[in-house]
């Protein structure tokens, strides 16, 4: 592959998941502060706000489903193709959210296509965010994997760097103007957004390691099956050393907003913290993508999970100063641990499979980890926050997260492809009562 192609495989791919986290993130903000007056106003405010969060969370239900149908694709038809249906999907249903009537137009209808439309989000979601790992990898030279994935994890940065700064725009007009109608403006955004991301991503070609795998025959008939029945330890494994990593995330770009409220702080200082984080993420990430190829990819990814066990510890009570230098440095404390631990994963998910099921490994590992760890995340941080009104147990709640990645971690082992020839591991990995007939296949 030429050099110009591993740049294109790489700004697609930086491009496409800046694009699917920003029409993700928009949702959660806009959940958080606006659709529970819109889809849900019969409701005290305290539950409307709990069953509009539901809604985010009704997508991490659909990203496991996702990830298992495109993961399939993904393993079967190529990356490419697959990226480029993930893209259309995820923007058709943003674009739709922005056209939506609300519950004062057409009632109780108006929430249920709202978590329909947020389901199939999820799905997209599920396939697009391991899929843009994938092609950076599988492009790039051995020692720059890391470094190259780490820049492709930017892209939730930058789309939460996007998101804020359209809401920062959006909420600039009074209230009762967002309510109205400038709610929409940042789902319909989104077409422009797609639009340029398919017309980088069409000029792409497939990966030399996933063209190799099809030349040789290699390419499984259902790949996201012999994932979870030959490798279902590892996969299980990945997706619990994720549940820091997603609870971080998402109470740290969504409940944030709500805690900052709580509190007193202004939501302009909210968003220009959140902005400062984003930055901060922007180049850490990559660095640590660097560390692990340089040195011990497990070890930056393990790291990452330690630091974030320990850090909401000193992120609240930061953030309870209200001091703007000092509740930035809750911040950049809370995601510095976040940052080694995605900077790594991108190149390290993959690797715990054989090519020939990579996409479906990290795509269900990484979206049941999602599932299980930023899909009510919200919810269970307002409950909490409402019942006994102190972030302790919140911290307690995020620091088992971490202890149960921590704990998961020690499962992981690397499959061990590059070690050996490709027809050996093709033996290898062959069911236990292959028939002879299979064997002499394999064999060549």
């Amino acid at each position: 592959m030429s050099v110009g192609q591993r740049r294109r495989a790489v700004l697609s791919s930086l491009i496409g998941n800046s694009i699917e986290f920003y029409e993700f993130l928009v949702y959660g903000s806009f959940s958080s502060l606006y659709f529970g007056k819109l889809f849900f106003p019969s409701f005290d405010p305290t539950t409307g706000t709990l069953l509009s969060l539901s809604t985010f969370a009704v997508a991490f239900v659909g990203r496991p489903l996702g990830a298992f149908f495109f993961g399939h694709f993904g393993d079967r038809i190529g990356r490419k193709k697959t990226l480029v249906t993930t893209l259309v999907v995820m923007g058709g249903a943003t674009v739709l959210i922005g056209l939506l009537p609300t519950y004062r137009t057409i009632g109780v209808a108006a929430p249920i296509l709202l978590t329909t439309l947020r389901f199939i989000q999820g799905c997209s979601l599920g396939g697009e965010s391991s899929g843009g790992f994938l092609m950076a990898l599988e492009s790039a030279q051995p020692n720059r994997r890391g470094f190259l994935t780490g820049i492709v994890g930017t892209g939730n940065a930058w789309g939460l760097l996007l998101a804020n700064g359209v809401l920062l725009l959006v909420t600039l007009l009074p209230d009762q103007q967002v309510l109205s109608w400038a709610w929409r403006l940042p789902f319909l955004f989104s077409a422009v957004l797609v639009g340029v991301a398919l017309h980088v991503r069409l000029r792409l070609t497939e990966t030399p390691e996933f063209a190799q795998s099809k030349a040789e025959g290699a390419v499984r008939t259902r790949p996201a099956l012999d994932v979870v029945s030959r490798h279902g330890l590892i996969t299980l494994s990945a997706s619990l050393s994720l549940l820091p990593t997603f609870l971080v995330f998402y109470l740290g770009s969504v409940f944030s907003l709500k805690y900052g409220a709580s509190i007193g702080v202004s939501r302009s200082v909210m968003l220009t913290l959140l902005v400062t984080a984003c930055v901060f993420l922007i180049f850490a990430m990559p660095f640590f993508g660097r560390l692990g190829d340089r040195y011990n990819r497990k070890a930056v990814f393990v790291g990452g999970i330690a630091v974030m066990t320990l850090a909401p510890f000193a992120w609240f009570p930061l953030f309870d100063t209200r001091s703007f230098p000092l509740m930035a440095l809750g911040f950049l404390l809370l995601f510095a641990g976040f940052a080694a631990n995605y900077g790594a994963q991108g190149t390290y998910l993959p690797e715990l499979f054989p090519t020939v099921l990579r996409y479906s490994g990290m795509s269900i590992s990484y979206n049941v980890g999602g599932l299980l760890g930023g899909a009510v995340s919200p919810i269970i941080a307002t409950a909490l926050l409402s019942r006994y009104h102190t972030w302790t147990p919140i911290a307690i709640y995020m620091a088992a997260a971490g202890v149960i990645g921590l704990v998961a971690s020690r499962f992981l082992r690397e499959y061990a492809e590059s070690a050996v020839p490709q027809r050996v591991v093709e033996l290898v990995d062959l069911p236990i009562r292959a028939t002879p007939a299979e064997i002499t296949t394999a064999r060549g």
